[in-house]
């Protein structure tokens, strides 16, 4: 079992900044590959960046270029969000796949591919 803590959210303004922060707790060994994703109201959950135990990184087309994330140490990951835009509005959501290394399905950033999701930090961003 893998507990995940999401915070930092907030309201900013197009153009501004927020940093999210993940905390892991539990069987963090299976938290090694860790994912955040996103949903808007009415849409479908989107994955929005990945990265694995060796600190490789994978992101949403989306966001590349404006997110980047990191590990804080080997049980917390943060997620910078920077030229926010008003279609980046949503709750966002830290996920492991519940597994050592990233799976193919988790390192596409499927929801699928994730067995342990957070409760979720919201974004609102205006223009």
């Amino acid at each position: 079992q893998v507990q995940l803590v999401e915070s930092g959210g907030g309201s900013v303004q197009a153009g501004g900044s927020l940093r999210l922060s993940c905390a892991a707790s539990g069987h963090t060994y299976s938290a090694y590959c860790l994912g955040w994703f996103r949903q808007a109201p009415g849409k479908e959950r989107e994955g929005v960046a990945v990265m694995d135990f060796n600190g490789n990184t994978r992101y949403a087309d989306s966001v590349k270029g404006r997110f980047t994330i990191s590990k804080d140490n080997d049980k917390n990951i943060a997620l910078q969000l920077s030229s926010l835009k008003p279609g980046d509005t949503a709750m966002y959501y830290c996920a492991a796949p519940g597994t050592h290394f990233c799976t193919s399905d988790s390192w596409s950033l499927r929801a699928r591919g994730y067995a342990y999701w957070g409760q979720g930090t919201q974004v609102t961003v205006s223009s």
